[in-house]
């Protein structure tokens, strides 16, 4: 890595390379001057002034030591702990059978952060003087990659334990938008929409916007009627396996909306019979042609600023999986937050696997609040009715 200390040619020769910028030519003067060598001797016949690299002090027990530390060490330490959470939280009861995956689940966290601080204490001590920037730097890009690959992809993996149509439908969503923004664009195409992608116009973006609401609406129609995309993942303990199938909620149930009056007298019906899930598909398809393009726009200034075209060649003619699922990862995080913020309710399944774990005298504990408070409610009645 000596190459790292060298300037460019002082005469502006362009075959030579600036690396650093804080070798200055009066510093290389003052250490000729101080070592008694002349500006002539100093320099080599090309013209190239040239600063000697320290030697690296890293001593030879903590080179040998470091040497097995992989570049993949972080990315196995994040899905541990991303896996490790899910697999705790989905397969509570199959993991509660095994003595060593109980332990595991009830000290995950705590080996997850001590094998983070192993990573974070062996990238210290590979620490070379010199070469701190470069080294930080690398640091700092595998935490952003880390944060937007395995995080955005630990969601899309609780999305689908959610439903399969909470999966299909905004991935469906961003690709039909992709497309018919690129349809309109192309036939009705004027009007630039943003610098960092000169081809998109806002003709594209607004059709794709109105073709994605239309088309995921009926995708929303035809899914939301089969218990396989609706029904949530659950481990049955009586089959000892897992099912896809429950009892539809009212989400994925057949109701009367009313139709606004403009719509009465064009259409001739007062009420239409929709899924609520519908509804909600509105959000996510608006969602996937507003925001979602800004997550390609991301994607486009990036590759712009590192001067390359692609990020991988795995697709031929199409560059890598980020490329075409650039938009994706920005939709899996809204997808994730909707859910928990207008979906999602407590999980009856969750907690009884939750007193399960508990000891006996808390599980009396929790009965005797529960009894008591149904009994208040008026919904069982009080011990003096049962004795009469």
């Amino acid at each position: 890595m000596t190459e790292l200390r060298h300037r460019g040619a002082k005469d502006g020769d362009p075959s030579l390379e600036q690396q650093t910028s804080d070798d200055k030519g009066s510093d290389i003067e003052l250490k000729a001057e101080k070592d008694g060598v002349s500006d002539n001797e100093s320099k080599p016949d090309t013209g190239v002034p040239e600063v000697p690299v320290p030697p690296d002090d890293t001593p030879e027990v903590l080179n040998k030591a470091l040497s097995g530390l992989s570049s993949r060490y972080f990315l196995l330490c994040v899905n541990y702990f991303f896996y490790g959470e899910t697999v705790t939280d989905y397969f509570f009861t199959l993991v509660q059978r095994e003595e060593p995956l109980r332990i595991l689940s009830k000290y995950h966290r705590f080996i997850s952060f001590a094998l983070y601080l192993t990573g974070f204490c062996m990238f210290v001590l590979s620490l070379v003087k010199k070469h701190y920037r470069l080294q930080f730097y690398m640091f700092g890009w595998t935490h952003v990659t880390l944060l937007i690959v395995v995080t955005q992809s630990h969601l899309i993996i609780h999305n689908l334990f959610e439903g399969m149509i909470w999966f299909i439908v905004p991935i469906s969503s961003v690709i039909c938008n992709d497309i018919m923004a690129y349809m309109f664009g192309f036939f009705f195409g004027r009007t630039p929409l943003i610098k960092l992608s000169p081809k998109k116009t806002w003709e594209g973006f607004i059709g794709g916007l109105f073709s994605t609401i239309v088309f995921c609406a009926l995708l929303a129609y035809v899914m939301a009627g089969y218990r396989y995309f609706v029904c949530p993942v659950e481990f049955n303990n009586d089959l000892n396996s897992f099912q896809v199938d429950c009892e539809p909620s009212e989400l994925f149930q057949l109701q009367d909306y009313a139709l606004p009056s403009v719509l009465e007298s064009v259409t001739g019906w007062s009420t239409v019979k929709l899924y609520p899930f519908q509804i909600h598909s509105i959000a996510l398809s608006s969602f996937a042609s507003i925001v979602g393009p800004f997550g390609g726009f991301f994607a486009s200034g990036f590759k712009r600023a590192f001067k390359i075209k692609d990020f991988a060649n795995t697709i031929p003619g199409h560059g890598g999986i980020m490329d075409r699922f650039d938009c994706q990862y920005l939709m899996a995080t809204f997808v994730n937050v909707y859910i928990a913020s207008f979906i999602r309710g407590p999980n009856p399944t969750k907690v009884i696997q939750q007193l399960m774990a508990l000891r006996a005298d808390q599980q009396l504990h929790i009965f005797n609040a529960l009894k008591a408070h149904l009994i208040e409610k008026g919904l069982l009645p009080a011990l003096e009715e049962v004795l009469a």
